[in-house]
């Protein structure tokens, strides 16, 4: 019986194989939220492989000589109608996928693997909806079909015994007789594998939820407070002395850092803000006298992924675009330890205005310092993590600071 190319062969296996695997993990995407980014962006390198490997399927299919069809009747004809809606589905699921993602209100890069950049498709956003629709309708058409094309395999190989299936093997051999179809199961069970296990659901977190969803947003400093300081601030003594003269100016020096947490079901996603400016008035002795103005470049935000770099910028996190700029400010602080302090102020991030409590340490003497603190930030206060891609992150974001001052 007459084979078809080597190519064609190749082609129709690892293209088998690579939807085995997106089958598996497609199904399984929409569930995850943020837990799912890294095997989103992985489904949509696999997808523009398959799209690139169908486009050479058809070149082939149409420049190289094929066997001829060994059925007639409706039985031939619901092979050619399966095979027919099997190139439309490997063409058309990527198509509407990219389509999807260019029109997507969070716009994330796409990198093919992390290396090949792949640019937006030109659409209008209003082709989001349809091609999320035809994106769903043609996974659940393609499963159909490749069960359909799968059965119809078995059935001349198992049933009429006249050996269709050996036509797809590069030589008649047992072992690739088991191997080859044998990659279609192990591409589904590697899908599988590699998702992410479920989100714990314990009874602590989902009380920490409910606090948050319960607090007003007036007492979102005292919720912010609890949540850095566990312990009761230790006693001082409060210094009945005034403050002589007006309290230094701080001038930050370069190195410092700011950085960022939340918790990702079992993961925790770190990163931080490149560019930001401080602007520091206070007596350490006295202060009361504390007057401080913190802006963050919001687009300097990155966790190390160029992805997720992508999304934070959108509006379904900080929305740069029509809010480039986080602003803290503090009118007065008090002294909660030997080196410590607490300062209460007011966080405008999104275009909200929240009240923000801070705690931070002084350490050195003199005209040179060491500052470090940190920060429990209401996320939903400000609208950041507002889309399905949030769901799996904590209601708190953890900040972090650290960095040298010298008095001016």
């Amino acid at each position: 019986m007459r084979r078809y190319s080597l190519i064609a062969i190749f082609l129709h296996w690892a293209i088998a194989a690579l939807l085995a695997f997106q089958i598996a993990v497609g199904s399984a995407l929409e569930d995850l939220g943020a837990r799912g980014f890294a095997l989103f962006q992985l489904h949509k390198s696999i997808g523009i492989t398959i799209l690139a490997l169908t486009v050479a399927r058809v070149v082939v299919r149409y420049t190289r000589p094929r066997p001829a069809p060994v059925e007639g009747g409706w039985q031939g004809a619901l092979a050619k109608g399966v095979h027919g809606g099997l190139y439309l589905f490997m063409l058309g699921a990527p198509l509407t996928g990219w389509a999807l993602v260019s029109t997507a209100k969070v716009k994330v890069p796409t990198l093919v693997f992390g290396i090949i950049p792949l640019p937006h498709l030109p659409l209008p956003a209003g082709a989001n909806d349809p091609a999320l629709a035809a994106h769903a309708l043609l996974a659940w058409v393609g499963i159909a079909l490749f069960a359909l094309h799968v059965a119809g395999a078995l059935r001349h190989h198992i049933l009429l015994r006249d050996g269709l299936l050996w036509r797809m093997m590069p030589a008649r051999s047992p072992l690739l007789l088991v191997a080859l179809p044998g990659l279609m199961a192990a591409g589904f069970l590697l899908g599988r594998l590699i998702l992410p296990a479920p989100a714990p659901k314990a009874a602590a977190a989902q009380e920490k939820i409910l606090t948050v969803e319960e607090q007003s947003p007036t007492d979102t400093t005292a919720v912010a407070d609890n949540a850095v300081n566990a312990a009761p601030p230790a006693e001082v003594e409060n210094s009945a002395a005034e403050p002589v003269g007006p309290p230094p100016a701080w001038t930050v020096q370069p190195g410092g850092t700011i950085g960022f947490s939340v918790g990702n079901g079992g993961d925790t996603i770190r990163g931080s803000f490149s560019r930001w400016t401080a602007k520091i008035v206070m007596d350490p002795d006295h202060p009361e006298t504390a007057d401080l103005r913190v802006e963050i470049d919001l687009a300097s935000a990155s966790v190390g992924d160029a992805y997720q770099d992508g999304m934070l910028a959108g509006d379904e996190f900080f929305g740069v675009a029509a809010h480039p700029k986080a602003v803290f400010t503090v009118k007065g602080a008090e002294k909660t330890g030997a080196n410590s302090y607490r300062a209460s102020g007011t966080l405008t991030l999104k275009g909200a205005s929240e009240p923000q409590a801070i705690r931070f340490t002084l350490s050195g003497v003199g005209a040179k310092r060491k500052v470090t603190g940190s920060a429990s930030i209401a996320r939903a206060a400000f609208g950041v993590g507002n889309g399905e891609s949030s769901t799996g992150l904590d209601p708190k974001v953890a900040l972090n600071f650290r960095f040298n001052a010298k008095a001016e």
